[in-house]
């Protein structure tokens, strides 16, 4: 730290914080701080993009039917909207197609091949989807039609029998780095075809804003190239969105720049409700829309009320299931949770799952009945491998999906009980009681006269944050309550604390259950920094994550 602290002549606190994201060079650091666009590896590292983008070329050469296929979520349909606005540009023998959750169900379908086939297109590119649509990929190619898939989960035993299958996290691929999300895989791809083809390049930099709300709401790691990306993305969401999303940013009422939590509480959720209570084409609709008086606004508005519809099914099945836990004794007490109920609203299944988890901080599977056979959504908490462990149930279903903290399945209704049983067996095998424990991970320990708008700045140019460089979490220990903390709104803290003659306030969002420690004496607070806004004056201000009793 003494080395970098002396090339850098920076603050100590920032030079722990950079070594804790493995930043030991003032080149890295640079990099770090000026993310820069030059820095984007070359696509044609990434195995078959060669392929790829020769049998595209072929594909217009020769005047073919190209579908643009992609999953109903944010990532999914940010990607369909990339790569189909990039080639519809010069391109217009194209089209896209989106699988409708509840007819069809995640990933390639046997109806869209079908459509494809009927509709003459001989060329389908497959985004945030096909790693293991084996079946689907044989059952395209015997009606003549070509698949090239860009995805980013875990491959099976087998590589499909594409043109092109670009993922780097193919056991056979060398591409420098493996966290891309789908859309990013589709930006790859269109960025190897300008290379090929002399296309300039800010052709592709004008969906970077589309690639940056895959990033966010995809929760893949913010470092490498998600970094370059976001970090530009973002610029360009706060400066020249694509129509789309102006628009959509304008009908949630956003009057302020957008950080990353943004993106993902309110684009996010917008996006992906098109998927989860109707048809996710009506987000891609959107997304492509070049004029804001030519069906984005009616599309903005029309998933602003998806979303709403969205929030209110998310809240009732969430109480739903929270009740059905506390009445029964021997869930209470599991090390996972497994819950099926057969009317609940396949569309806010995963997020129904994400407040299970939340609240008993286990391994999660909500299950609900559709077309007559049973499909899930799965949540994990930290380093428990989600993915391995319904791998090892892969007996008992249809097929499964995803990674390590988040997946889907589908199985039959005879094997639920089964699925449960086995699903608790795995996990009690391979979890520890540590990894059922919250953790809350403190960056470093300040004080409270370090706590000033130049250490707010800094903090500030490490973002955008998320996984693998989330926003810092201060500690400060031994501090007093001034007298005028107090409870807000039943559930949260409004704090205002002392230590050495420094003053701080702030808000601990559902910390009310621990006010009695603020009251009895000395206690440390787990923290952010942040700025309150109000009437244009800004002040910073702390966001307590937790606080506890300190040691005397």
């Amino acid at each position: 730290m003494n080395k970098l602290h002396e090339t850098l002549k920076v603050h100590p606190i920032l030079c722990r914080l950079l070594i804790q994201r493995g930043i030991e060079t003032f080149e890295q650091a640079r990099s770090f701080f000026r993310p820069s666009l030059d820095e984007l590896h070359d696509p044609f590292l990434m195995k078959s993009m060669d392929k790829a983008v020769n049998r595209i070329g072929e594909a217009i050469a020769n005047n073919e039917k190209i579908l643009i296929y992609g999953d109903y979520d944010v990532d999914g349909t940010t990607a369909i909207a990339t790569v189909y606005s990039f080639f519809k540009e010069f391109y217009p023998n194209i089209d896209y197609y989106v699988p409708n959750r509840y007819s069809e169900g995640y990933g390639i379908s046997f109806k869209g091949i079908d459509h494809a086939a009927e509709n003459g297109f001989s060329l389908i590119i497959a985004l945030d989807c096909g790693i293991k649509s084996n079946d689907k990929v044989d059952y395209a190619k015997a009606k003549h039609i070509d698949f090239i898939i860009c995805d980013h989960h875990n491959p099976g035993a087998e590589i499909p029998h594409a043109v092109a299958v670009l993922d780097p996290k193919r056991p056979d691929c060398k591409y420098p780095y493996k966290e891309l999300s789908g859309c990013g895989i589709g930006f790859k791809l269109i960025q190897a075809f300008s290379i090929q083809n002399g296309i300039p390049i800010e052709k592709c930099y004008r969906y970077l804003d589309l690639v940056c709300v895959s990033i966010g709401a995809d929760i893949v790691p913010i470092t490498g190239e998600n970094r370059i990306l976001a970090f530009h993305g973002l610029k360009k969401v706060n400066t020249n969105p694509v129509t789309g999303l102006k628009k959509l940013m304008e009908i949630s009422g956003v009057q302020r720049q957008l950080d990353i939590t943004d993106v993902v509480f309110i684009l996010g959720p917008r996006i992906n409700a098109a998927g989860r209570i109707d048809d996710a084409k009506h987000a891609v609709k959107l997304l492509v829309a070049e004029d804001v008086d030519y069906g984005a606004e009616a599309n903005a508005l029309q998933l602003n009320k998806y979303n709403t519809e969205r929030r209110d099914l998310d809240k009732s099945i969430t109480i739903h299931a929270l009740d059905m836990i506390a009445g029964d004794e021997k869930l209470v007490n599991k090390k996972s949770t497994v819950l099926f109920y057969p009317d609940w609203h396949k569309g806010v299944i995963g997020i129904v799952a994400s407040r299970l988890t939340e609240t008993y901080y286990r391994p999660t599977v909500v299950l609900t009945q559709s077309d007559g056979k049973i499909t899930g959504s799965a949540r994990s908490v930290k380093n428990f491998d989600l993915y391995e462990a319904i791998y090892e149930c892969r007996d008992l279903l249809i097929q499964f999906g995803g990674h390590k903290f988040a997946a889907g399945l589908t199985l039959y209704p005879e094997n639920v009980e089964a699925f449960i049983n086995k699903f608790e067996e795995v996990v009690t095998g391979r979890i520890s009681d540590e990894q059922l424990i919250p953790e809350l991970d403190i960056d470093a320990e300040i004080e409270m006269h370090d706590i000033t708008p130049k250490l707010y700045d800094i903090i500030g140019q490490m973002a955008p944050f998320g996984p693998e460089n989330m926003k810092p979490v201060f500690i400060t220990r031994k501090v007093l309550d001034t007298g005028w903390s107090k409870i807000v709104k039943d559930d949260h803290i409004k704090f205002s604390v002392k230590k050495d003659g420094v003053r701080c306030n702030g808000i601990g969002f559902g910390l009310a259950k621990k006010f009695n420690l603020v009251k009895d004496g000395l206690f440390d607070i787990a923290y952010q920094i942040d700025v309150n806004e109000w009437n244009g004056e800004k002040k910073l201000e702390i966001t307590v994550k937790d606080i506890q009793q300190s040691v005397r």
